[in-house]
């Protein structure tokens, strides 16, 4: 019996960086694959209890703090301990070759690298699978489109799909976008309304002619001024005694 491959994808400790898991997942996903992401930090006890829920086939760990060779063995081996061993664990993130070799020898698949093409894990996965279940077991894959561009970490990129035709409002519709219309008409008139009358008061204002004073004629007489008060007359200054006695 025909059937996809399932596949967990998880980000177990402390790391807080998905978008390769995501990318991954999404390119497992397009190669016809079911994919079940877990999120962010997710201890091995989740993971793999995920793992027995969903049964699935493959269990790939996405770690980029540096912890994989904690984090590895430790889901190696609950996924013994509760009878899903035979699975295949994988996955990928910063890991040094030698550490790589090591994980080898527990029993861990093939791990992957940064800049590694989605088309290689997607490959190695259904490798995977053909050899423990043949051949006659996995699902044919999706045919791609025409024309269909390849990218090295997103995997395939369909062609862009033609934009729908225009609905046709019907008349609930029509009759909603009126009143919507007419709505923001009349906000835009009370908005412009009190500048247009302050502009119009201070037209009027400077239109408005200067109030009339009344003509005086000739027989009419001046007003008459109020008098200014008389002026003092200042003492002369009195010149000293000495000086008056030298002059006789």
């Amino acid at each position: 019996m025909q059937r996809k491959i399932r596949v967990l994808v998880g980000k177990p400790g402390l790391d807080g960086h998905d978008r390769g898991a995501k990318v991954v997942a999404a390119a497992l996903r397009d190669a016809g694959m079911e994919v079940i992401y877990t999120g962010l930090h997710q201890t091995p006890e989740q993971i793999v209890e995920a793992a027995l829920q969903e049964d699935v086939d493959v269990v790939a760990l996405s770690i980029l703090s540096g912890a994989h060779m904690r984090l590895f063995p430790e889901v190696l081996e609950l996924m013994r301990r509760r009878g899903v061993g035979d699975r295949l664990l994988t996955g990928g993130g910063i890991i040094p070759p030698e550490d790589v070799e090591t994980l080898a020898k527990l029993g861990v698949g093939r791990l992957f690298g940064p800049g590694s093409s989605t088309q290689d894990i997607a490959r190695y996965i259904r490798e995977w699978f053909v050899g423990v279940h043949g051949e006659d077991s996995l699902a044919p894959m999706p045919v791609q489109p025409a024309g269909a561009q390849t990218d090295l970490f997103e995997g395939p990129m369909p062609l862009p799909s033609p934009s729908p035709a225009p609905v046709k409002p019907d008349a609930h519709h029509a009759r909603a976008a009126r009143r919507t219309a007419a709505r923001r008409a009349k906000q835009a008139v009370k908005k412009r309304a009190p500048a247009r009358t302050a502009r119009t008061a201070k037209a009027v204002k400077r239109a408005k002619p200067a109030p009339r004073t009344a003509k005086r004629t000739s027989k009419q007489k001046p007003p008459a001024r109020a008098a200014k008060p008389p002026k003092r007359a200042r003492p002369k200054a009195r010149r000293p005694a000495k000086r008056a006695a030298r002059r006789r």
